[in-house]
């Protein structure tokens, strides 16, 4: 069998290029599931590399999901069968006895389900609607249904324009449709040093490289952000999620929002503002949309107000790009499903929508209050009606020992790991995702638990010989 060997560029970090290979190989099907990468020194002779090169690329790729180590045999490409992707079904972990902070879900409450089952009985009696759902529609949405979602936004604090918006099928598909129309394959684009991992795994896909940009209390590092434009081509855009960085809560301030705009128009990037961590208008800042309508995309979404599961969102886009998203829409899968549309319309125009994100921003407030009781005494930072807590750790503490003895313990936390763009280190923090606990007892009790585990000394580090 031929040995697989990538072709590098001439210039750049050898390790990263030998890992970005591994990627883009495994995307096209040059690197089967399940099929062994070649040794170390085989490839590094090959290439013309040290091992140790070859050792720090394949660890970047395992880091970064798409192969495994297995100790005596080798390096492989994961498959089903050695994926580590987490089951996103919220119910099952409360049967099995499980708090799970790991994933930011919207907090349950039955009348989620309720609402929707009153809406889906409204459409089976509207012959017209069902006429309509069977039907393909514009890839952008209709208007009627544009104009509801705006006006939904715009009770939410968030006003828009029903022309400006295209109907997404969630957040997610809002990052990929910006990406992909945005950007070509192989070009730059930037983020928080700590960012949302669908931005990261959309990039990947896209087949974009991204640059991480240092944060601090202020959030994005402008001076930052400004040298990076200098030193190199400009990033083609940068991603925000400026009321609420995920995972850390940090908001950027007023004054960086105005100098991100500044760089924008000074360096002609475009700037992609993910709105979807819900926050009530009295702790949002300026949206970016409106200090830049010219240059800026933003995303929002039904999943952290409503339901996840009805995956429906919004991309509000300037008028000189939308023929272009609907396009990209269109050749993804045409149109997203009207009938789902139709429900989340009828939803948010209805009363229980004010009720259940009056519910919402209490429940959250709560938590919140909870948590910070609980882990008093350390460095907590988040949003106060937000999804999460960011933990860093009291020093000599890893997180992902403390995550593995929760796990034992049945609490499923985050580690800072699948947060980091590129290879940069990862802080010794954990992301809390409080909303997720079926009830504030079960929140709790997971918060006592691991309050237990931070006042125990650190493990003995002479474990490994």
């Amino acid at each position: 069998m031929t040995m697989w060997m990538p072709q590098l560029p001439d210039e750049g970090v050898r390790y990263r290029a030998i890992a970005e290979s591994i990627a883009l190989a495994i995307q096209a099907g040059e690197l089967a599931a399940g099929q062994k990468l070649p040794p170390q020194r085989q490839l590094a002779d090959r290439l013309g590399v040290t091992v140790g090169t070859v050792t720090r690329a394949y660890a970047e790729a395992e880091r970064q999901g798409w192969v495994t180590a297995r100790v005596g045999s080798g390096t492989f490409v994961r498959g089903a069968e050695t994926s580590s992707g987490q089951d996103f079904l919220a119910s099952r972990p409360v049967e099995e006895g499980i708090v799970d902070l790991s994933l930011s879900l919207p907090p349950p409450h039955p009348m989620r389900a309720a609402s929707l089952g009153r809406v889906l009985r409204e459409i089976a009696e509207d012959d017209l609607v069902l006429q309509r759902a069977v039907e393909y529609q514009p890839d952008r949405g209709v208007p009627i249904h544009r104009e509801r979602l705006a006006a939904w936004m715009c009770e939410l604090g968030m006003p828009v324009e029903a022309e400006a918006l295209l109907v997404t099928q969630g957040g997610q598909h809002g990052i990929s449709l910006a990406l992909q129309a945005l950007a070509r394959p192989g070009e730059r684009i930037a983020a928080d040093v700590l960012t949302y991992p669908g931005l990261i795994s959309a990039a990947r896909q896209a087949h974009l490289k991204v640059s991480g940009v240092p944060m601090d209390d202020q959030g994005m590092d402008m001076d930052a952000l400004a040298r990076l434009c200098a030193q190199q081509q400009p990033p083609r855009l940068v991603y925000v999620t400026p009321d609420q960085n995920n995972p850390t809560g940090t908001p950027l301030s007023e004054a960086r929002r105005e100098s991100l705009v500044a760089l924008a128009r000074r360096h002609d990037f475009w700037i992609v503002e993910d709105g979807v961590q819900y926050l009530p208008e009295s702790e949002r800042g300026t949206p970016i949309y409106r200090l830049a309508p010219e240059r800026t995309l933003f995303i929002f979404s039904t999943s952290k107000v409503l339901a996840g599961g009805l995956r429906i969102g919004t991309l509000v886009a300037p008028a000189m790009l939308r023929e272009r998203l609907g396009a990209t829409l269109r050749a993804q899968n045409w149109m997203v499903p009207p009938l789902m549309v139709e429900a989340v319309c009828r939803w948010v125009a209805s009363d229980d929508s004010r009720v259940l994100l009056e519910w919402l921003i209490q429940e959250l407030g709560e938590r919140q209050k909870l948590a910070r009781q609980r882990l008093a005494g350390y460095a907590t930072g988040g949003r106060l009606h937000g999804n999460n807590l960011w933990l860093p750790l009291p020093e000599g503490l890893r997180s992902a020992v403390l995550a593995e003895a929760l796990a034992r313990r049945n609490v499923l936390v985050s580690s800072a790991e699948p947060f980091c763009v590129g290879s940069e280190p990862a802080p010794q923090a954990l992301r809390l995702c409080l909303s997720a606990a079926v009830s504030r007892e079960a929140l709790a009790q997971a918060l006592d638990t691991l309050a237990e585990l931070l006042a125990e000394p650190p493990a003995a580090p002479w474990q490994t010989l």
